[in-house]
């Protein structure tokens, strides 16, 4: 390949807030273009339509999890390529020699690249092994004698979440571009999304984190250059102000629709003999009906709820890309400045283990206080707390791409900048 590729995702860095922080200034000599993101704005869904060049209703990531029909379970932050059910824009590069790699990029695992590194801990029955997948299997064991140690995982999630993640994963990518020379390689850098989360776009906190990742992207941006890698950087969501939450779990029990156990005084969903439940994801929430009877009396249910905006049902889902199979019946979206939590008991005492813990797995949903401590070593029970969101695309609101490369066409969308990139790969072969 005459060219190699620095495709870089640096997370919740929409483009007002780029700018607003760059006091209109150019990023490293690149001139900054606004794009219209994908919907729903989350980072499993850019990252699989990155990837693909398609919409959810076509490569079936819904969220960062949503309801395993075939399981009856919700699960999130599944790792496995498989999960995308639409080809990978360098499928052809790579069948003809192009060499590919993903580095912390969700749904990565398995077949789909040349070379890989993601988190991948061992979760003992106490406590975890911090570990990584790699492939081939020696670039962890060289990654962890160069940075100085293993992957911080508790530092790029959960209450003690840093940049020091977004430092690691930099040192690893220029590694690899240094050592393995991917034709392409594809990564992702993590902190800033945590700050402006936790207290929102302009505390001094996310001033710092700007000023942390805009070192960072210099200095992966100048190993670039001495490497030889053409570079492409976007954003994948814009974070915006969070005030208000909306708790649909909460409504679907106290209508008689979301069925519980108790479990040693825990309040524990029961999807198996549930007519409907909802599993949310910051400013979106699936809404699975189980009985297609009760989808008008669910819909009829959050109409008049303060804070949700639009209920998505039958062809409205398709309309707005998102009608798959794994979609909820109805898909809530919360208005400006609202989210979606995951709860549904009234009184903490009956809130189940998990709840206190950092567990992204068996929540039926994404929480976000996982991000502060409560009393600890617990994480805390308050979404209040939560001063930053995302989930919506709003035409005010747009993500940002910049490149030193001639993409073909005149990207104005997150998916045709993606098919600009197929399109360059393409060019290449």
């Amino acid at each position: 390949m005459e060219q190699r590729i620095l495709l870089l995702q640096i997370a919740a860095l929409g483009y007002n807030f780029l700018i607003k922080n760059l006091n209109g200034r150019r990023l490293f000599n690149l001139d900054v273009k606004p794009i219209h993101g994908v919907f729903p704005a989350l980072t499993c869904v850019v990252q699989a339509t990155m990837r693909t060049a398609s919409h959810p209703m076509k490569h079936g990531i819904v969220g960062n999890g949503f309801f395993f029909k075939e399981q009856w379970k919700p699960l999130f932050w599944e790792q496995s390529i498989r999960l995308l059910q639409q080809p990978l824009i360098w499928d052809d590069f790579r069948l003809r020699g192009g060499t590919v790699a993903q580095m912390f990029i969700q749904q990565s695992l398995g077949p789909g690249s040349d070379i890989l590194l993601s988190p991948a801990p061992i979760h003992k029955h106490h406590g975890i092994i911090m570990d990584c997948i790699s492939e081939p299997p020696g670039l962890q064991v060289r990654l962890r004698k160069e940075i100085g140690g293993v992957f911080p995982l508790h530092r790029y999630w959960g209450p003690m979440a840093s940049v020091k993640s977004s430092q690691w994963i930099a040192q690893a990518g220029i590694s690899v571009m240094r050592n393995e020379r991917p034709d392409l390689l594809y990564t992702y850098l993590p902190h800033l999304d945590y700050a402006l989360q936790r207290t929102g776009l302009y505390s001094d906190t996310s001033k710092r984190a700007f000023i942390e990742v805009y070192s960072l992207i210099h200095e992966i941006m100048d190993a670039a250059k001495k490497e030889r890698y053409r570079v492409i950087l976007f954003g994948d969501y814009a974070i915006t102000p969070a005030w208000n939450v909306v708790f649909p779990n909460s409504i679907l029990k106290k209508a008689g629709l979301l069925k519980t156990r108790y479990i040693k005084g825990m309040l524990y969903p029961n999807f198996y003999t549930s007519s409907a439940f909802c599993i949310v994801d910051h400013q979106i929430a699936h809404v699975y009906v189980v009985d297609q009877k009760l989808v008008e009396e669910a819909k009829s249910l959050f109409s008049t709820v303060p804070h949700i905006e639009k209920i998505l049902y039958g062809d409205k889902r398709e309309e707005a890309g998102i009608g798959h199979p794994r979609s909820g019946e109805l898909i809530l979206v919360a208005e400006k400045g609202a989210w979606f939590d995951y709860r549904w008991w009234e009184d903490v005492k009956e809130a189940p283990e998990y709840a206190f813990r950092v567990d992204i797995h068996n929540k039926p949903g994404y929480d976000p206080c996982e991000l502060f401590w409560g009393w600890p070593p617990f994480v805390s029970q308050n979404p209040q707390k939560i001063k930053g969101t995302h989930g919506r695309v709003d035409k005010h609101e747009p993500i940002f791409y910049a490149t030193d490369i001639e993409l073909p066409g005149n990207p104005g969308t997150l998916t045709e900048l993606s098919a600009s990139i197929k399109n360059l790969l393409d060019s290449e072969l």
